[in-house]
């Protein structure tokens, strides 16, 4: 088994939950890309990566996902987590399955991704609301804006199973039985370590 550990998907499908529980139970080093991305927003502007830059929902996930591709094999080429066994668990939403296996896939590092995509727009509100906490940017959003950003979130769900079926990666469906799905990642995981 690879060093690394990347939990990729979309919102509120668990990949901070699972990061956290590797991180426990483990002893994987937990990064969370949403805090490196937040900060490249606000200090580095000229890099592109800009959740807010007025594009397409899909347009947004595939400009920030190609831009952190790349960033994140220079973290793994670094070696910097090959010094710790076991090395670190990065959890990100905004990478794309090309993307990954463009620039990540061979390096130290195995991949799974999160999803819901068998839902509803309005299934996927409703686990929005359900999973929601003070610290998510979404919880201080309002319903509309939820609502809209379902729509948007079952749309990425539906592209990032078909990639994972494409390229052959592990992905782990969470709208129906979230529970379980992550006893069955852990069960796969241990299998493997």
């Amino acid at each position: 088994m690879k060093n690394n550990f990347i939990i990729a998907g979309v919102p509120r499908a668990g990949k901070t939950t699972v990061s956290h529980l590797l991180a426990e139970q483990f002893g994987y080093r937990h990064i969370s890309m949403d805090s490196i991305i937040s900060g490249f927003e606000k200090c580095f502007p000229e890099t592109g990566v800009n959740t807010y830059a007025g594009l397409s929902s899909m347009d947004t996930l595939s400009l920030i996902s190609g831009k952190l591709a790349p960033f994140i094999r220079a973290m793994l080429d670094s070696g910097e987590y090959d010094k710790f066994t076991p090395g670190m668990v990065l959890d990100i939403y905004q990478l794309l399955p090309n993307d990954y296996m463009k620039h990540i896939h061979g390096a130290n590092c195995e991949i799974a991704y999160f999803i819901t995509s068998d839902v509803t727009p309005e299934e996927r509100f409703a686990i929005q609301k359900r999973y929601d906490t003070e610290k998510d940017y979404t919880f201080y959003k309002s319903d509309e804006e939820l609502k809209e950003g379902a729509v948007y979130i079952v749309e990425q769900s539906v592209y990032m199973k078909e990639q994972c079926q494409k390229y052959g990666l592990p992905y782990f469906e969470t709208a129906k039985d979230r529970e379980q799905m992550f006893r069955r990642f852990l069960r796969d995981f241990n299998f493997r370590t």
